[in-house]
Formats: structure tokens, C-alpha cells, sequence
């Protein structure tokens, strides 16, 4: 038999979480394990990176059933199934992507930016192959900057200013350090523009939950900061987001805001914080290779 498809993991991965309390994701998968009776051949089946096909279904079952809002990931590698999880176990119907669709607006609108799953959707929408596997590598990107934020939420604030400083360095910039707390003087790191530390940058580092917004005061202190300890040039972070007065504060006084979304994607794009499973090389046929001219 086939491995199940991701889909057909919903209704087992909400019994997995049923009693309410927070489970890691390693127990729900032992419990879908023993509830499937894989074979042999089952568990022994691979993606091209080696995980096995089973667990990394399991994944994706997971960050469907968050979207939709039937579970939360209260830390990182751990679950718990909301009420609305609950109500929908306990109607006893098969989940399916289209009654998650119909009935949760946020996962038909994830689903509607995601690509297409078989050919015959792929006509309809008139996808070429590489646009399918352009649109693939988006949908994974943008669940894999969740899951950093996620991860960097788990951190402490400390983490979070060497983690900056680890991204700016590993950017192209020059050696960085943080800052004593004790006396930072509302600077918490020092990155230099070159390696041989001619042009000092000056970071602020904010450990914020991301549905929470840095706004204007926090700009204009960080300013000041700067001036006082005669930096040219400032660098914003935060795992938040900036309010629009905000934003306007620093494109006036030339400060450098990083949010973070934007975060997440820097980490990806420069490998911070991620590994990479597997490369894929699009290729195409070489004319001039079969020139007889």
C-alpha cells in the first residue's frame, strides 16, 4: 500500500491531541504510527532529501490543521488542539481540504496561493511546470519563515541580539558583539561595515511577539542612542512589526528597519538558522551544443 497522503492524516492527528493537554510532535507521531499499522515497506519509503514520506506528510498534516486554526503550536515542536479542533473531531466525518476550505477562511486563502496538487488543476490554471515549481518553493519558503518565527519566539531576548548579530555577519559585514547590558545606552550590538571595522552600524535588537508593533517612540529613543555614542548609521530589528509612524520616523533620520517577515527571509537566504535538505537544478536543452553550423 501506499503511503496516505497528508490529508488523510487530519482526523488521526487531532485524536492524537484529543485530551486537550499539550503533546510534542515526535509522541503525536508514534501515536498515528501505531494507529496506521504501516508496513514495513511503508516506514522504509523515502523523499529524495531521506526523510521518511510518512513523517514529512505528518508535517505538512500538522501545518494544515494550524492554518486552519483546529490546533496550536504553543512552543516549538509541540501541539494543542483548539475548541474548534475538538468540535469538528467530534462531528465523526472525514476531514477533507474542502470542508476546511468551506469552513475556514484562512486555509482557503492558503490554499488558494498554493500550487496546484495534480495535472488536471495544473491545466486549469494554466501553469507551466516551472511555474508549478516556482510556486512550490514559495508556499515551502513561507511556511519554513513561520516556523523560524516561531523558533526565534521560543528564544530568550538575549538569543535574539546574537542571532542578529550572527545574520549581519553572515550578510558580508564585519565582525559584530553585543553590547553589556548594563551599560548599553540603548545600543545593543556594534556590527562593522568592513572587516576592517572602519564604519560602525549601531543595532537594536526587540524580542517582541510578533502580533505586536514597534512605533515611533522606540525610533526616536534609538536615534538618540546613536547620536549620543557618535554612530552614522543605525540598524532596527525586531521579530514584531513597525507601525507606519514608525516607519516614517526612520526613513527620515535613515534608519534601517528590519521586521520579521523580513527577518525570516534574511535567515533563509543567507542560512542562518536553517539547513538545507535538498537541491534541485532546473535545466534546458543547449542549442548551440547541437549547432551543425
Amino acid at each position: 500500500m501506499a503511503v496516505p497522503k497528508y490529508h488523510e492524516f487530519y482526523n488521526v492527528f487531532l485524536e492524537s491531541l484529543n485530551d486537550g493537554k499539550i503533546h510534542s510532535v515526535k509522541d503525536c507521531r508514534n501515536y498515528i504510527k501505531q494507529q496506521m499499522n504501516f508496513t514495513d515497506e511503508e516506514l522504509s519509503e523515502t523523499i529524495p532529501s531521506g526523510q521518511p514520506t510518512w513523517i514529512n506528510r505528518v508535517g505538512w498534516c500538522k501545518t494544515h490543521l494550524k492554518v486552519a486554526g483546529l490546533l496550536i503550536c504553543p512552543s516549538r515542536g509541540h501541539c494543542q488542539i483548539t475548541d474548534i479542533g475538538k468540535n469538528i473531531l467530534a462531528e465523526n466525518i472525514k476531514i477533507t481540504d474542502t470542508i476546511l476550505i468551506e469552513r475556514f477562511p484562512a486555509f482557503a486563502e492558503a490554499k488558494r496561493k498554493r500550487p496546484s496538487e495534480n495535472i488536471e488543476s495544473t491545466v486549469i490554471n494554466e501553469e507551466t511546470p516551472q511555474e508549478l515549481f516556482e510556486s512550490s518553493y514559495n508556499y515551502i519558503t513561507d511556511k519554513l519563515s513561520e516556523e523560524l518565527l516561531e523558533s526565534i519566539m521560543g528564544g530568550s531576548p538575549k538569543f535574539f541580539e546574537s542571532l542578529v548579530i550572527k545574520l549581519m555577519e553572515a550578510m558580508g559585514y564585519g565582525a559584530g558583539e553585543l553590547t553589556p547590558s548594563a551599560r548599553d545606552g540603548g545600543i545593543d550590538g556594534i556590527i562593522y561595515g568592513d572587516k576592517l571595522k572602519f564604519d560602525r552600524i549601531g543595532i537594536q535588537a526587540k524580542h517582541y511577539k510578533k502580533d505586536s508593533s514597534i512605533h515611533s517612540p522606540a525610533i526616536h529613543q534609538f536615534i538618540g542612542a546613536l547620536k549620543s555614542q557618535s554612530f552614522e548609521k543605525g540598524i532596527f530589528i525586531t521579530s514584531s512589526k513597525f507601525s507606519k509612524g514608525a516607519i516614517r520616523e526612520a526613513e527620515k533620520n535613515h534608519i534601517i528597519l528590519v521586521d520579521g517577515d523580513k527577518l525570516a527571509k534574511l535567515m533563509i537566504e543567507f542560512d542562518v538558522g536553517v539547513q538545507t535538505q535538498k537541491i534541485y537544478k532546473i535545466k534546458r536543452v543547449d542549442n548551440d551544443f547541437f549547432s551543425e553550423d
